[in-house]
């Protein structure tokens, strides 16, 4: 099978020394500190790596691959992340480096019709913290300069087994590395959630495979029929029967990400996995010519098997000493744009709560709140991939005019609030573009995770943890 290399980050991509510059958690650091062993240097280690580091931790991450990248595709930040990285330092870079999409716009698959809009352009002022895309390589590099200072990085080393108690993990060379925790954040396909839970997870095909590729604006841009969709930044999406495509710019609109979600034909469940252009081209040869167009294009492209996963029990080892984190514990399938998002506010949560460790009682509460805080939201974000591919994917028939009939009443509710600055409160609950529903707009994008982790302290924490440990302190004195 071939696969694609990992794809340089943009030279813009640069959060060196910012992280030792930035204060958080008003400068808390733990008095009782661990050495955290992260197992995995995907989005959601390095944010654990950065955040626990910031909380005073020591941090050694594993990774099983010889040399740190990411895939060519893009990503989109939104503003429940944007908001932390701005925190962590690194807004500047964003700006340099990504684009701020003006809205989301829906298409009929074979005539290009517009049957969805919704602004985007307002997403700072509606959320507090504005909307990206941007290049994964390009974020996974600023990561990991926020988290380079505070980590210990071991490449090349595969965990093979975990001693939970101990604990302890084993690498493929025979060394043992001993620690005080260990984060699991080593993807879909984890080892670490068999400790936890005793068992995999099963995974259950969606049916679907994505086709990824990247095109270069400047073609685009060669040609009126297409030079809009760089001119004009927006996520636009073709709704298809049992397929559908996103495709937006990243890179300061120098490259343009296209996504092609369609019937899966026995591929693999793998970011590097290598397609058929010509393959790619024939499956959405009946999409209307802008798309046939686009696809020219392409000369590579890469091809992911989509595999769902439902929500676990729980993310934490019995002996509290090994916890999960990401998508080792709450995969997403892309349909909602939340994958990478779930696992950076893991991140923030975990070091923000295990900022406030004075004595080693506290360990378990503390990730007890972890557990707590994020796994219903990660259900939930789940539950809301699911049915936009149900959403995006219907035949031609009734329940698909009934769809866009409803989501043009949606885009007329939009257009005449951008028009008229009269925004009816309910008006958009429950449209099947999901994200012209403000109440579950709010619901994603206001949230920040530290301040639930800050308000879990104060509501919970400071009461039931926050003297744990005080009378063994008291004794030494």
């Amino acid at each position: 099978m071939a696969t694609h290399e990992p794809v340089a980050a943009h030279r813009s991509a640069d959060a060196q020394g910012i992280s030792q510059r930035t204060t958080l958690y008003d400068g808390r650091k733990a008095a009782h500190r661990l050495h955290v062993l992260v197992v995995g240097c995907g989005m959601g280690g390095l944010a654990a790596a950065h955040c626990l580091g910031q909380a005073g931790h020591k941090v050694t991450l594993f990774e099983a691959a010889a040399a740190i990248g990411e895939v060519g595709a893009g990503i989109q930040v939104t503003p429940n992340v944007s908001r932390l990285l701005r925190r962590w330092g690194v807004g500047e870079a964003l700006e340099e480096v990504a684009v701020r999409p003006e809205a989301i716009v829906l298409r009929k698959y074979d005539t290009g019709e517009r049957v969805a809009y919704t602004r985007w352009s307002d997403m700072h002022e509606q959320y507090g913290a504005p909307y990206y895309h941007i290049h994964r390589a390009d974020l996974h590099k600023l990561l990991f300069d926020l988290a380079g200072p505070f980590m210990t990085l071991r490449l090349k080393s595969t965990v093979v087994s975990v001693d939970p108690h101990a604990p302890s993990i084993t690498l493929a060379s025979g060394e043992v590395v001993y620690g005080d925790l260990i984060v699991g954040a080593d993807g879909v396909k984890s080892m670490i959630q068999r400790v936890v839970l005793g068992h995999t997870n099963p995974a259950e095909p969606t049916g679907d495979a994505v086709y990824r590729a990247i095109i270069p604006s400047h073609l685009l841009l060669e040609h009126p029929e297409l030079k809009g969709f760089v001119d004009i930044p927006e996520m636009t999406g073709w709704m298809g029967p049992a397929r559908h495509i996103m495709a937006y710019n990243i890179r300061s609109k120098k490259e343009f990400n296209i996504v092609l979600a369609h019937p899966d034909d026995g591929s693999v469940e793998s970011w590097t996995a290598e397609g058929s252009a010509d393959k790619m081209r024939a499956d959405f040869s009946d999409f209307e010519p802008r798309i046939r167009k686009l696809l020219s294009f392409v000369n590579s492209t890469l091809k992911w098997r989509l595999m769902d996963r439902q929500p676990l029990k729980t993310w934490i080892h019995p002996s509290y000493k090994v916890i999960l984190l990401g998508d080792a514990c709450h995969p997403m399938l892309p349909y909602r744009a939340q994958g990478a998002a779930m696992a950076i506010e893991d991140g923030a949560v975990l070091g923000n709560l295990l900022s406030r460790l004075t004595h080693p009682a506290q360990l378990r509460p503390l990730l007890q709140a972890y557990e707590d805080l994020r796994l219903p939201r990660t259900a939930e974000t789940q539950r809301q991939s699911r049915l936009n591919q149900r959403i995006f994917h219907l035949p031609d028939g009734p329940e698909q005019a009934t769809r866009d009939a409803q989501m043009r009443q949606a885009m007329e509710i939009e257009l005449r609030m951008m028009r008229d600055g009269v925004s009816p409160a309910d008006a958009l609950e429950g449209s099947p573009n999901q994200w012209a529903d403000r109440k579950k707009n709010a619901a994603q994008f206001e949230y920040d995770a530290d301040a639930a982790a800050e308000r879990w302290w104060r509501d919970v924490g400071e009461k039931t943890v926050g003297g744990m440990g005080a009378e063994s302190m008291l004794s030494r004195l």
